[in-house]
């Protein structure tokens, strides 16, 4: 069964897909889309993660945006397009804007934790709640695993974890994190981050897979999409799950 909510943070209301499963619950999820929104691609994953038996709540963070399934799908395409790669990227700047402003990020991150809180009161979830993301979902998985105690566990997909060691400190999950080699931004920061969270002492275990980049578990992107990883990941993920929200 799914159906699209609303809920409500002091700045306001927004979107989120909920999605449940048929049978058993395992616990609750938290499933955050990449920087094109909550296009199809994420509901297909939140149904997903609701056929392995887990209560999932996928936010829209970018409603207020006016970023459209439409536009996101066109600039998607023309972003890993190696001949149209430039000519996307005042495009994306300009779908970026908004991100930057002052407060975004607080504000955000009180709707993933808005999310946290509708999970933590349906039946048979309680406090058996995790969190994964793409890209942008990526980063908002480590920031609410920095901001919420009681979270279970997070599986990030290519994402930012900007945090000192101090900061980091305050998670008390473990974290599956998964990175493709070609992402180069990303794996040259991942040495550090790695002794960050040691330092930290978080239970941290960084998959990067070989011959691919950025996205890959996505689907619908043809120049980006791997499937041998993103089934590897897939697997990883629910394995980790199971293990972690009990």
């Amino acid at each position: 069964m799914a159906e699209m909510h609303e809920l409500t943070t002091n700045d306001g209301s927004f979107p989120v897909y909920v999605t449940r499963p048929s049978g058993d619950i395992k616990g609750g999820l938290v499933v955050i889309h990449e920087v094109w929104g909550l296009v199809d691609h994420i509901k297909a994953v939140a149904d997903r993660f609701a056929g392995e038996g887990y209560v999932v709540v996928a936010p829209n963070l970018l409603a207020d945006t006016g970023i459209t399934d439409e536009l996101a799908g066109s600039l998607q395409k023309e972003l890993f397009d190696p001949e149209r790669r430039s000519q996307a990227q005042p495009k994306l700047r300009a779908l970026m804007a908004p991100m930057q402003a002052p407060g975004f990020s607080d504000k955000t991150l009180a709707r993933v934790q808005a999310c946290y809180q509708y999970l933590s009161g349906q039946n048979q979830v309680g406090d058996r709640i995790g969190i994964t993301g793409f890209c942008f979902g990526g980063t908002y998985s480590y920031s609410l695993a920095v901001h919420q105690p009681a979270l279970k566990a997070a599986v990030p997909f290519y994402g930012h974890a900007d945090y000192s060691a101090s900061e980091l400190r305050q998670i008390r999950c473990p974290i599956l994190a998964f990175y493709g080699e070609n992402d180069e931004r990303l794996i040259e920061g991942l040495p550090e981050l790695k002794d960050k969270m040691k330092e930290a002492d978080v239970d941290f275990t960084a998959q990067v897979y070989p011959n691919c980049g950025h996205a890959f578990f996505n689907d619908t992107n043809e120049f980006t999409y791997n499937e041998e990883a993103a089934s590897d990941a897939w697997s990883k993920t629910l394995s980790f799950l199971d293990q972690n929200l009990v």
